[in-house]
């Protein structure tokens, strides 16, 4: 019954981050909008069997026709997107929004001479600043929640004040440390204020300048053996963090704004827009665009604006905000912005956004972008016609007799001539075949040329008589020995006859082997002094391409992992680090390369590394 719904996306194309999603019926009308903290998880649910949902979410899916997600950074974006396109698109399987109603928000009173914080619906109250909106006002209790045990400002009503001051004595939440209790004086007024702007300055950055703070703090108490408070400092490090783990920014409510993120290779470009309108995000567009010519980064966003703001064949352009932020700017910038501004009637300004809120959102705006390539490119490669006119294509380029039904891709990843490791994908029919894929790692070696040679000589073995392959018999081993019909190394001429050379090595002469050089994206032949060129945006320039790609991405993954298990090999045998300390470290820095020049004082911010034990470190690494 599953099968009924013709617009069901495949598993593997949904993405697992957060994000929210849209269905749409035939013409276009948005249905229903929905948040996921994992959009695959989520999704799957709708395409089930029809007889197993609740008929509520049988009438909607039957009546859609297409459905769409967006990702963001955290649950919290999603819950803000979410409120945006439910009041923008008022939704008609979104019941629970359709009346009118006004939305919760998160409120300090730093007006007040004793500032408290509450929940509210209403926005004209002078002297509070307000953090917000939530579509359900649970969300903002639990921030409220878990931030009083950090920054515990009253949150108690007046009446409630009143009768404390009155009898002198706080009430539950003084008692259990969610309140300073200003009202019996167990702190000042003054510094009860401080407290309340301490509170809404964490809400207004989101940004870990406080965590750090603490941190500090509580690594110097632990040092002066104040242990029950660097065990406090340490509960309100938890908190804050996982209070930063639900929240993004939220823009002021004078920011209109038109934000693009791209992700491009050497053949297409993936946009994702985002208009932001009121602080709030109002609609997201993407698009990809296949490159007829090399182009830059800074070509492309000069080349989307003018697209994307240009009047059509009506006379008609899209609105243009006060600001345009792109992830480069064009050469001609000051020119595009004096266009821009004629086109708008004032002043715009266009930019790329550095830090703060509007960085943030432009790093989502080019993870979308990112994802909507990968999309793009798996869907191009699943299509039955687009890989046959691909693979005929690449017959007739290199002069085969026939197509290439299988085809198997090599690279070679090193670090500086170190853990030099290499990878080999096979495509079979144009499709991935990931079971038969293989990793390569070479104890000693040359060069690329030397490397090329040999992992090929190692994997042509298999091709030769069974005799020769010994009493492996494995399924393994079995799948190792099928014979592709091209070979392909990432790399130019060198490269390409180092394979040749291979080849004949082995006595093997009906496999066709090129070379596909990342630059300009030509393909080598050996014994050619002239590479040959496939034109742009054909099938089978990207299906030589995204074979090049899958090879070097399993080569990095490969490389890295032994870089990570070789530096974490070393530091356990450091005297106090274990399995715990040692993935703390590795996650810190990011890199073995990072860990190994970092000073004594990095290593002892990690938390539960000390001075002492960040020294040993440091001398273990060096020796």
């Amino acid at each position: 019954m599953a099968n009924e719904l013709s617009f069901r996306p495949k598993t593997g194309e949904i993405p697992t981050n957060p994000g929210v999603y849209r269905f749409f019926d035939a013409t276009g009308r948005v249905l229903y909008v929905g948040k996921a903290k994992n959009l695959r998880a989520r999704l799957s649910n709708y395409f089930g069997p029809l007889s197993s949902l609740h008929e509520r979410t049988r009438r909607m899916v039957t009546a859609a026709a297409d459905v769409k997600w967006v990702i963001v950074k955290s649950e919290f974006e999603a819950l803000q997107l979410e409120f945006t396109w439910i009041k923008e698109f008022n939704p008609p399987f979104n019941v629970q929004f359709k009346d009118d109603k006004s939305y919760p928000y998160l409120a300090v009173s730093l007006g007040d001479t004793v500032p408290r914080v509450f929940i509210t619906r209403n926005r004209n109250v002078k002297g509070v600043k307000y953090f917000g909106p939530y579509t359900q006002a649970w969300a903002v209790r639990d921030t409220i929640d878990v931030l009083l045990k950090v920054y515990p400002v009253r949150s108690c009503s007046s009446g409630v004040y009143s009768r404390a001051v009155s009898s002198n004595r706080a009430c539950l939440l003084g008692d259990i440390g969610k309140c300073a209790a200003p009202c019996i004086e167990r702190v000042s007024v003054s510094e009860h204020k401080e407290i309340a702007k301490k509170f809404a300055d964490f809400m207004s950055g989101g940004d870990t300048r406080h965590v750090s703070e603490l941190r500090s703090r509580m690594f110097k108490a632990s040092e002066q053996e104040q242990y029950e408070l660097a065990g406090r400092l340490r509960d309100e490090v938890g908190a804050l963090e996982r209070v930063l783990e639900k929240s993004t920014v939220v823009f002021n409510d004078q920011t209109d704004a038109d934000l693009f993120g791209i992700a491009d290779d050497e053949l297409a470009a993936a946009v994702s827009m985002f208009i932001v309108r009121g602080g709030r995000i109002r609609g997201v567009r993407g698009w990809v665009v296949d490159k007829e010519l090399e182009r830059d980064l800074s070509e492309i966003v000069e080349y989307v604006l003018q697209n994307v703001y240009s009047t059509d064949d009506h006379g008609v352009a899209n609105e243009i905000p006060r600001e345009v932020l792109v992830p480069q700017l064009p050469e001609d910038s000051a020119e595009l912005t004096r266009w821009l501004s004629e086109l708008r009637g004032s002043k715009v300004d266009l930019r790329v956004p550095q830090r703060g809120d509007k960085s943030a959102l432009a790093k989502t705006a080019e993870t979308n972008a990112r994802h909507s390539l990968m999309l793009y490119k798996t869907r191009r490669s699943a299509d039955f016609t687009a890989r046959a006119d691909a693979l005929t294509g690449i017959q007739k380029a290199l002069g085969m007799s026939q197509a290439p039904l299988r085809i198997e891709c090599y690279d070679v990843s090193h670090l500086g001539g170190t853990n030099v490791v290499a990878s080999m994908v096979v495509f079979e029919d144009g499709l991935p075949k990931k079971d038969q894929y293989r990793r390569f790692s070479l104890e000693s070696t040359t060069d690329d040329t030397d490397s090329i040679y040999q992992v090929l000589m190692r994997r042509l073995k298999y091709l030769r008589e069974p005799e020769v392959q010994g009493s492996d018999t494995s399924d393994k081993a079995a799948k190792f020995s099928y014979q592709p019909s091209l070979l392909i190394v990432d790399g130019g001429e060198p490269q390409v006859n180092a394979a040749a050379r291979a080849l004949r090595d082995s006595g093997i002469t009906d496999i066709t082997v090129c070379g596909i050089a990342k630059r300009l994206e030509e393909v080598w032949l050996p014994g050619n002094p002239f590479p040959v060129i496939l034109p742009r945006a054909t099938d089978e320039l990207f299906l030589l391409q995204r074979l090049r790609d899958e090879a070097h991405r399993f080569a990095i993954t490969y490389q890295r992992q032994k870089r990570s298990t070789a530096i974490g090999s070393q530091l356990s045998q450091i005297p106090g680090l274990g399995d715990k300390r040692v993935k703390a470290l590795l996650k810190h820095f990011g890199s073995a390369k990072r860990l190994r020049i970092a000073t004594v004082e990095e290593i002892a911010d990690v938390a539960g590394i000390g001075s002492v034990l960040a020294e040993q470190i440091v001398n273990g690494l060096r020796e």
